[in-house]
């Protein structure tokens, strides 16, 4: 489950991603994206991965963005453009639909690609020397409808243009006002406040979660385009599982529920 620049470990059900360029302070390439999908489908697929964390390798950055070093080969012309943004967005996109919570733990810059990263995370928690930006118009790179959709669901229209339009980098209080972060820790707390936030999200029952994420998502969809149906389901799933059962009985017995996701 590792590659030199994109790290995969487990420590009991969190299942951490690790982008791992801190000489370029995480900058992601085409193969990083590629390799980093295929790492999400299989903490996606294993049942013993209740929460996924992504980070940042060094205490520098997050992700930085993409890593413009290899624009001459990765993105030279259009047809290179085209791979390039299907290979991040799909991995973006498997990050959305991951059927478990995701939290993006953040230090340092979180800029560009690192933004549109994090913001497919359910959750942000990072630093307070934490920075975030889109230097998009200070490099001629056009961010679509997939780039800016959840910052803007996130923020509102006009801050989302104002991120676009003056590139700059924002600190943590702002980004929290915002509503972009979830929640600051001091740096050196950061790794155990995530940890305890995961660990406990793991210990509640995952087809809850699951079905808060799935309405959640369908939530943000216009009213037309909701799948009701599939909201009932996951709902009556619930009350047919044995975790059900098992969270029934732990209440009355007064002990901790023990759940497995069925």
């Amino acid at each position: 489950m590792t590659t030199e620049k994109i790290l995969a470990n487990k420590e009991g059900p969190i299942g951490f991603l690790i982008f791992n360029n801190p000489e370029r302070r995480n900058a992601v390439s085409l193969e990083m994206w590629q390799r980093a999908g295929e790492v999400l489908a299989e903490f996606a697929a294993d049942d013993s991965v209740r929460v996924i964390v992504l980070t940042g390798a060094g205490d520098k950055a997050f992700v930085s963005g993409a890593d413009i070093s290899k624009f001459e080969d990765e993105r030279a012309n259009a047809e290179a453009q085209e791979k390039y943004t299907k290979t991040s967005s799909g991995m973006r996109k498997i990050l959305r639909e991951v059927g478990k919570p995701t939290i993006a733990m953040i230090r340092g810059y979180c800029i560009g690609g690192g933004m549109s990263l994090a913001l497919s995370c359910d959750m942000r928690v990072c630093s307070d020397d934490s920075q975030f930006g889109i230097p998009a118009a200070r490099l001629g790179i056009g961010y679509g409808i997939e780039g800016l959709g959840r910052l803007v669901e996130l923020v509102g229209p006009s801050v989302a243009k104002e991120f676009v339009y003056t590139a700059r980098r924002y600190k943590t209080d702002e980004a929290l006002r915002m509503g972009i972060v979830n929640q600051v820790f001091p740096a050196q707390a950061l790794d155990a406040a995530v940890r305890e936030m995961a660990n406990g999200m793991a210990d509640n029952a995952p087809l809850s979660i699951l079905t808060a994420k799935r309405v959640v998502d369908e939530l943000m969809k216009d009213p037309a385009k909701r799948n009701v149906a599939l909201c009932e389901q996951l709902v009556n799933d619930c009350g047919a599982s044995e975790d059900f059962i098992e969270g029934r009985r732990a209440f009355m017995e007064k002990r901790k529920p023990v759940f497995k996701g069925r």
